[in-house]
């Protein structure tokens, strides 16, 4: 069995049992990357650098759909809304959760 330690902010959600809808917990991406952010940063272990914690609502969420030209720098302004689009639908944003991740607290 692996074991790895990842650094969440305090106030984050607790995870949610894998299939049960995303509440931005953050595990997930702290743990590994995603394929595209693989592709971006050239990483596969977590944290992944376009994790973003969103103090206003508790939660983290997904800088390369947020905020697709501070990553991709050069993408030109009227792409940026279908680069958040692809990336929400690649990375199935707001699906179920799919980290099997172990929480020990």
């Amino acid at each position: 069995m692996h074991t790895q330690t990842i650094h969440l902010h305090r106030q984050a959600p607790p995870k949610p049992i894998a299939g049960q809808p995303c509440n931005g917990c953050g595990v997930c991406c702290a743990a590994e990357t995603c394929p595209l952010a693989r592709l971006r940063f050239r990483q596969r272990l977590g944290p992944c650098p376009a994790l973003e914690w969103q103090a206003d609502a508790h939660l983290y969420r997904c800088g390369l759909a947020r905020r697709p030209r501070h990553y991709w720098p050069g993408l030109p302004a009227w792409a940026e809304g279908l680069a958040r689009r692809l990336t929400r639908r690649w990375i199935a944003a707001g699906s179920a959760c799919d980290s099997q991740a172990c929480i020990a607290l």
